[in-house]
């Protein structure tokens, strides 16, 4: 029964970051609710079923990328039945005449450019015998730009790096240390990766094979940097603060040493696979990679010897090493998962990027400690969850994203995100 009090507590934590990510959701869509135009696929599929059937029907819209989109899928939707008029208004015109003289048209089809030309402003007057012709275009609606699914996505996409150190952040912060140096170590995996390319694998004809060995070092060199961090606080007894904090300077004194103060950016298209590639349901492959870490994180957490370790030595370090946990391992492998998944997403960032820089990362550090924190992690050590530790990060990448949306300046921005930070470490008092 005295484990009943402790369960409800960690579960109504856990709902309520959750009830905070929707209500931030709410506000934001209530923020964001303005009168969209569709275009593209969704307009033409309005437009379609705004056409009698067989109903002889002209689509007219201007020769740029997007209209022809938009052409071709109205044509797509009404068949044979329909033709393309692809031009200006003295070309439509011409059309119209010509649709006069020959029996007429059905219905002009328009997208929201094309339908406030004039020629269409009175049809009965300028051509009588196209009196009863119709004009239709995308019908407008209300609806939040917050929702709308490409600017979902772009949240998503926005925070899988983020969302990928903070995993290993969330390991070392359980164990009550912390580290700075993740931000300067995606800088340096960016650029060791991009540069084995370059040098070793042949540059923008390189294969699979040389990218995934490339993407290999990178996150090894950066991994062997937190072993480094890890043993400078187990086997010296150094403050994880200013350990990584002289690790955060190194790395990112590397990367710039080793690109020369450059971009790196010889490598080949498809190295933006990763980054940018969407092949399972339209989601983007960071994510899917984001949310896959996240699986196996929470089973190490909650499953392995491992993760009752970690739990064991950030709660007491002195009772964990009394029963028998190899204390000083559990620390070093946090570490060593801390930096492995800040090269891995050092790789993800080259790949959005398709380049590599030493100027990759900056603030990453404060944002992924802030997302930790914000999830419900305890800065003391002994406490968190891998999906606290989610739902933080989207918490941080929806108040980013929101602001942005209701033009809230960058400096301002930085503020709320101080005053989220200093709200969620006051939480965490109030909470012990």
């Amino acid at each position: 029964m005295s484990r009943l009090p402790a369960f409800i507590r960690h579960h109504l934590a856990g709902s309520g970051m959750l009830f905070a990510l929707l209500l931030l959701c709410v506000f934001f869509s209530i923020a964001t609710w303005t009168q969209q135009n569709p275009q593209n696929a969704a307009a033409a599929k309005d437009v379609a079923g705004q056409i009698p059937p067989q109903a002889k029907v002209l689509i007219v819209v201007r020769p740029s990328a997007a209209d022809s989109d938009f052409a071709a899928a109205l044509q797509a939707e009404l068949g044979a039945r329909a033709e393309i008029l692809k031009g200006e208004p003295k070309d439509a015109r011409a059309a119209l005449v010509h649709a006069a003289a020959s029996g007429g048209v059905d219905v002009i089809a328009c997208n929201r450019a094309t339908a406030s030309w004039l020629v269409f402003s009175d049809l009965a007057h300028d051509f009588p015998a196209l009196k009863d012709t119709r004009v239709v275009q995308p019908r407008p609606h209300a609806w939040p730009v917050f929702l709308k699914s490409d600017n979902l996505l772009n949240i998503a996409n926005q925070i899988a790096v983020i969302a990928i150190l903070a995993i290993g952040m969330t390991l070392v912060i359980i164990t009550a240390g912390i580290d700075l140096s993740v931000g300067s170590l995606i800088a340096l995996s960016a650029v060791v990766t991009t540069m084995v390319v370059r040098d070793y694998g042949g540059g923008v004809k390189a294969g699979a094979g040389a990218m995934f060995a490339a993407s290999l070092a990178g996150i090894a060199l950066c991994g062997a940097c937190g072993l480094v961090s890890g043993a400078f606080i187990t086997r010296l007894r150094m403050p994880p603060f200013i350990v990584t904090l002289a690790m955060m300077l190194v790395g990112s004194g590397l990367a710039y040493r080793l690109a020369e103060n450059q971009s790196v950016y010889q490598v080949p298209d498809s190295f933006v696979w990763l980054g940018r590639g969407a092949d399972f349901l339209g989601l983007p492959n960071a994510v899917v990679l984001m949310l896959l870490l996240y699986l196996a994180a929470h089973i190490l957490m909650t499953q392995t010897r491992l993760g009752r370790n970690l739990y064991a030595v950030g709660g007491n370090v002195e009772a964990a090493h009394i029963s028998g946990v190899p204390v000083q391992r559990v620390i070093l492998i946090a570490y060593l998962l801390s930096g492995l998944l800040a090269g891995l997403g050092g790789v993800v960032t080259a790949s959005l990027l398709k380049s590599g820089s030493p100027t990759y990362g900056q603030m990453y550090e404060l944002y992924v400690i802030a997302a930790v924190v914000v999830g419900g992690t305890s800065l003391s050590g002994g406490r968190g969850t891998m999906p606290g530790t989610l739902i933080g990060a989207f918490i941080i990448a929806v108040i980013q994203n929101g602001m942005n949306l209701t033009n809230v300046e960058s400096n301002t921005q930085k503020i709320v995100l101080g005053l989220v930070i200093l709200g969620a470490v006051l939480v965490d008092r109030v909470r012990k």
